[in-house]
């Protein structure tokens, strides 16, 4: 949608919110995980922003080691927003994925690859015809090793496209912060299949 706000509010600017969380049924449709903590011991989680989060969601529960993902909103100021509230651009939310996933299964570098492959990182505020701040491009991290990797992928595919003539990357990469789920609206027909996610 054309004529969003391009630019993250201040706190002071952003919407009020609210102090209780959304419903919603914490097992997953497709995996059949539950989507809240406590987590297994052996899993460790990420979150990305590259878009429309439904779409994006589907790229990671098809991999072999993640153990469940998430819709919902980081990195802005509004607690507990509603879809509505994040797509007037007033809670500085992004979209995003929360991806929790066991190392010994898969690594974090196919995820970034993921990642980086799945979006275009350099349109700032938007994603295709997609335009607001929630469709920013973002890392947002759990610890110095995922910061690490992550700085060292961006460094890695800024130079790529460099030598292709692409515009700089314009990905945040930031420590999670609070995570806000958003409703699951999962058709009961996507499904985890080898290879692919069929619907």
């Amino acid at each position: 949608m054309f004529g969003r706000p391009t630019e993250i509010p201040a706190a002071a600017q952003a919407l009020p919110g609210r102090a209780e969380s959304v419903q919603f049924d914490p097992k997953h449709k497709v995996l059949g995980t539950s989507m809240v903590e406590p987590f297994p011991e052996d899993c460790e989680q990420v979150v990305f922003g590259l878009g429309c989060f439904w779409g994006a969601e589907r790229l990671f529960w098809n991999l072999p080691g993640v153990f469940t993902t998430a819709v919902g909103y980081t990195a802005g100021h509004t607690p507990n927003p509603s879809y509505q509230e994040v797509c007037t651009g007033m809670t500085g939310h992004n979209e995003v994925v929360l991806v929790v996933y066991r190392p010994q299964e898969i690594d974090f570098e196919a995820l970034l690859r993921v990642f980086w492959e799945s979006h275009d990182p350099t349109q700032g505020m938007r994603q295709g015809n997609d335009q607001g701040t929630q469709y920013r491009s973002g890392i947002y991290y759990s610890g110095d090793s995922q910061r690490e990797a992550a700085e060292n992928s961006l460094r890695r595919y800024q130079q790529s496209l460099e030598q292709a003539n692409y515009a700089s990357i314009t990905t945040e990469l930031l420590p999670a912060g609070p995570f806000y789920y958003a409703r699951t609206i999962i058709s009961n027909t996507w499904k985890r299949i080898p290879g692919g996610i069929a619907d």
